[in-house]
């Protein structure tokens, strides 16, 4: 191994230790702001070595083909420890400004979509059910009239016709499913003019 390999192993191992100590602190960030509960730690834990180690072997096996010597442990150590004593602090500050900047838009989004989207539809809905009020309204007004105005006309009718049917009524007896079926709709004739 030459040593620049080695130079480069170490500056890719401190950039690691950094890398480290960013996720960690994204975990931490995240955990915090999505209230995550107590007992899924041990999850979040795992899942954190587990990136961590992936990202190390990675970078290890890019920079100097996966051989492990005391100088990436070193190079590591002194990345986590430059990151946690200067730059974590930062690091979070940043995190929590992005996350504030990402629910801003993401409220706004919704809001526009509210605006543009939702309100125009519900306006929609509602002047659609006003209008269909107004026909119903409008038809049930010109069925009263219809049948204020046929009204005459059926009394004239009946009037002309009982010459016709009176005679005939008293020769022929009419069967009782037919009477009452009359008497059916006469009811609901008077029905009918009472409430229209």
């Amino acid at each position: 191994m030459t040593l620049n390999v080695q130079f480069l192993t170490l500056w890719m191992m401190f950039v690691s230790g950094l890398a480290l100590g960013v996720l960690f602190d994204g975990f931490r960030v995240l955990a915090g702001q999505l209230r995550v509960p107590r007992w899924t730690q041990p999850v979040t834990d795992l899942l954190y070595w587990s990136l961590a180690t992936i990202l190390v072997f990675r970078i290890l096996y890019w920079s100097n083909h996966g051989q492990v010597r005391l100088f990436v442990f070193i190079g590591l150590l002194i990345g986590v420890v430059i990151y946690f004593t200067s730059l974590s602090k930062a690091v979070i500050s940043v995190m929590h400004y992005l996350i504030r900047t990402v629910k801003a838009l993401f409220r706004f989004l919704v809001k526009t979509v509210e605006t543009v989207v939702v309100k125009p539809i519900i306006g929609l809905y509602r002047l659609f059910i006003l209008f269909l009020g107004f026909l119903a309204a409008l038809a049930i007004f010109l069925y009263r009239i219809v049948l204020q105005c046929l009204y005459p006309f059926w009394k004239l009718l009946i009037w002309l016709t009982r010459p016709i049917w009176r005679p005939l009524q008293q020769h022929l007896r009419m069967p009782r499913w037919l009477a009452r079926i009359g008497g059916w709709f006469e009811r609901m004739w008077v029905w009918l003019r009472r409430w229209f």
